[in-house]
């Protein structure tokens, strides 16, 4: 198989990477911005405690060495503790002007300093401290982040991995369904494990493929039924001609024959270039269906059926109000036509026409139909009755299922019967 310059594995491993590090920017990063007031307070409280303890004098034993101490008397005497200046390099009085409440922050030489403030009528206390607090709160965040993170990457990925290339085994099974869905000798040994939409998409192509074959020996059959259909009259006008030319046949009788199998042979022209001209309806999505009157339709084909079974029973109940349908004329003509051309092949004494709210059902007594001719009645080119076949009830179907109606045949107690709906 070629390589694929970005194969799913590594999209999936790319993705795992990029998930983890999308967690490390919002844990590492974004995480401490929104604890930061919460490590202010704490802060805040951290100085506040030791206000509390030491008196108005400031003991070395009573101060921590990550706080600072200022220690503003009655008379405006500002005395620092010790480590003052460790923490803060600057004049204690300076930094007077920036405490302006009982607690808060400001920036001095972009460092951060926190600040606590205590009164009495004697001495006012304040406590200050840097921002190492919070700067140690983040690295133990990312230092404890950051392996879990690592830990993580490794597993999800390993997993990806695993599931990536069994994934990607399913996925070249099916490509290679694909490749092969013309290959008859192509065996399939491949199995799922879990009933998965890959699995589905596998049957799914192994129906296809059965389709496939099956329209392709349709295909193949209806070829062969149709160049056989066309050779026997073609080969029935040849003989005559020959036979008139040798004198053995007389003009006369020898054309009224060559004309009736021109009649057929157009008449199977005529058929073929239907279906060719409603499968072009079919793909138009601007297409217009016209409305008809079938009752009209149905008339003028009885008429010209009687006169091909002149010695049958032709019966037509119809409402009085006019039976409109989606179609044209010539669609329903071409429906109506088809089945009761059928009919009179096979009707013995009565063909009958009855429309009935959104029913229209056509019935003949003449023989009835075998389970297979019931599957394959309107399939083209299938053998009915006796070994006929035809385009006839194909167009039937084709045409109705264009217009939205669908039509459905079934043996009676005696005869056959046709219902459209």
């Amino acid at each position: 198989m070629k390589k694929l310059k970005y194969a799913l594995n590594r999209q999936l491993i790319s993705i795992g990477i990029l998930i983890c590090g999308i967690i490390f920017i919002a844990l590492g990063i974004l995480l401490p911005k929104v604890l930061m007031p919460i490590y202010e307070n704490n802060i805040y409280q951290y100085l506040k405690q030791p206000l509390e303890l030491i008196d108005y004098e400031i003991g070395e034993n009573e101060i921590g060495s990550d706080v600072a101490y200022l220690y503003i008397t009655s008379q405006k005497e500002v005395i620092s503790s010790e480590n003052f200046s460790k923490i803060i390099n600057v004049d204690p009085k300076e930094i007077l002007s920036k405490i302006n409440s009982d607690y808060g922050k400001f920036q001095y030489r972009g460092q951060t300093y926190y600040y606590n403030t205590s009164y009495n009528k004697f001495v006012t206390k304040i406590s200050l401290t840097d921002d190492s607090y919070i700067t140690d709160m983040r690295k133990d965040i990312l230092y404890t982040i950051f392996p879990i993170l690592l830990i993580t990457l490794l597993m999800i990925s390993g997993l990806l991995l695993l599931w990536s290339r069994k994934l990607v085994k399913k996925i070249e099974h099916l490509k290679q369904k694909v490749d092969n869905l013309s290959n008859d000798e192509y065996d399939d040994t491949y199995t799922y494990d879990e009933d998965d939409e890959l699995k589905a998409l596998s049957v799914a192509i192994d129906k296809m493929r059965e389709n496939l074959k099956k329209q392709e020996n349709y295909k193949n059959q209806m070829y062969q039924n149709i160049s056989h259909d066309f050779k026997t009259p073609l080969t029935v006008i040849k003989s005559y001609i020959e036979a008139i030319k040798d004198g053995i046949q007389t003009v006369p009788q020898g054309l009224k024959v060559i004309e009736e199998q021109v009649g057929k042979l157009e008449l199977k022209v005529h058929s073929l270039l239907y279906l060719n001209k409603l499968n072009y309806f079919k793909e138009r999505k601007d297409l217009t269906v016209e409305k008809v009157n079938v009752q009209q339709v149905i008339k003028n084909s009885v008429e010209k059926m009687k006169n091909i079974r002149p010695d049958i029973k032709w019966n037509v109940y119809t409402p009085k109000n006019e039976t409109i349908l989606k179609g044209t004329y010539d669609m329903w003509e071409a429906v109506v036509d088809n089945i009761l051309s059928n009919f009179v092949r096979y009707a013995q004494t009565e063909i009958k026409i009855t429309i009935k709210g959104n029913k229209i059902i056509l019935y003949n007594d003449g023989p009835k139909l075998e389970e297979k001719e019931l599957e394959n009645i309107f399939s083209p080119y299938k053998k009915g009755i006796n070994g006929q076949f035809g385009l006839g009830l194909s167009i039937v179907r084709e045409t109705l299922a264009f217009c939205g109606y669908e039509v459905t045949v079934k043996n009676e107690k005696k005869g056959v019967s046709f219902m459209i709906q």
